[in-house]
């Protein structure tokens, strides 16, 4: 019994989270297509994409994990500028979408490469410890790629963590100019691939989420003692989970980069991991619909306050707070559990009577 209302459950959620990008998608690109969108609009779509597929992977390691990480950004900013520096090294000749794809897989890769690295000495931490470390890794990130100086010429890629100068290209471009970023960038992001990405960060969480390792998850962020009293491997489950929130995140960043044609690590700071975690807590912790329809709406309210002009933040805070009241109001949680109480039996109702009808006829 209980199995099948896992199940059923599993199913809502995956009917919840394909069927809203579908319809999105469904709605929006032959819009885009037939030029009914503005550029306003149209260029919030990848960043809302991105954001979507950092707010899913932040999820997996705060909402189903139970851990608090503050450094998310720092594995964005990884994928980003990887992703930057795997574009500049193609041949000009290969298709855009090929480039993409693999500027995307080579930043999911070298972030959870990094994720790893960090996991091994930080996972044993909790709660404010890992909070913390986490959130000196993101800084740590963020300052070492503000030093980097990258170029390409005939002989190959040249590194410097002094100047520009000492990269002696000789005839070549700048990648990465230091506290500049990365310059010229090759804006090949689509919409089209912003979406095929969120489906693919639904479909690695949830169905890892729904797997053996996504219950033991879930059953360590429940009780770690009890978890480890029938044999869970703490220590293993939860790096999985770090790595796997830690590619996601990487390939967000290479997508959101080659959105624009310049991009500065000062991009990837606190401020972008605490945005990210504001998406995640309210639209719920470890509710990926929820996750997806906060993280839009919360992405475009700051745009379409801009004609309040100074008082636009200020409002976006009030928002915010309101709504964060809203959420955690117990009448307001008793009253949505009564409506959805009264619509479930309500269904029932109709189911029943459905079936006798049936019956008769026969």
């Amino acid at each position: 019994m209980n199995k099948l209302k896992n199940l059923s459950k599993y199913a809502a959620t995956n009917i919840k989270c394909y069927g809203m990008v579908i319809v999105a998608f469904a709605v929006l690109y032959p819009m885009l297509q037939a030029g009914l969108i503005s550029n306003k609009v149209s260029g919030l779509l990848i960043p809302i994409c991105a954001y979507i597929v950092m707010a899913i992977s932040l999820n997996l390691a705060v909402g189903f994990l139970g851990e608090l990480s503050l450094g998310h950004a720092g594995f964005m900013s990884v994928g980003a500028f990887s992703g930057v520096i795997t574009i500049a090294c193609l041949n000009d000749g290969m298709p855009a979408p090929v480039k993409l794809l693999i500027a995307i897989i080579v930043g999911g890769i070298l972030a959870g490469i990094l994720g790893l690295v960090i996991g091994i000495p930080v996972i044993r931490l909790r709660g404010d410890y890992l909070a913390i470390v986490t959130l000196a890794f993101g800084e740590i990130i963020k300052n070492i790629i503000n030093c980097l100086y990258i170029g390409i010429d005939d002989a190959g890629l040249h590194f410097s963590m002094k100047s520009a100068n000492d990269l002696n290209l000789a005839g070549g471009k700048m990648i990465l100019n230091g506290p500049q970023g990365a310059v010229g960038i090759e804006k090949i992001s689509t919409f089209l691939a912003g979406v095929l990405l969120v489906v693919f960060a639904l479909f690695v969480v949830l169905n890892l989420v729904n797997s053996k390792t996504g219950r033991a998850v879930t059953a360590i962020r429940d009780n770690r003692i009890a978890a480890e009293s029938v044999g869970i491997n703490i220590t293993k489950y939860k790096l999985t989970a770090f790595i796997v929130s830690a590619v996601i995140a990487g390939m967000a960043g290479a997508l959101y980069a080659m959105n624009f044609s310049t991009i500065a690590a000062k991009k990837f700071d606190f401020n972008t991991s605490i945005l990210i975690l504001v998406f995640v807590v309210l639209g719920g912790m470890g509710n990926i619909p929820g996750t997806i329809i906060a993280t839009t709406l919360l992405y475009i309210l700051p745009e379409m306050l801009r004609q309040f002009s100074d008082f636009r933040m200020l409002i976006y805070a009030v928002v915010l707070i309101a709504v964060m009241l809203a959420t955690n109001n117990a009448r307001l949680k008793d009253l949505r559990a009564r409506v959805s109480a009264k619509l479930k039996t309500h269904k029932g109702l109709n189911a029943e009577s459905g079936g006798k009808g049936d019956v008769s006829n026969g």
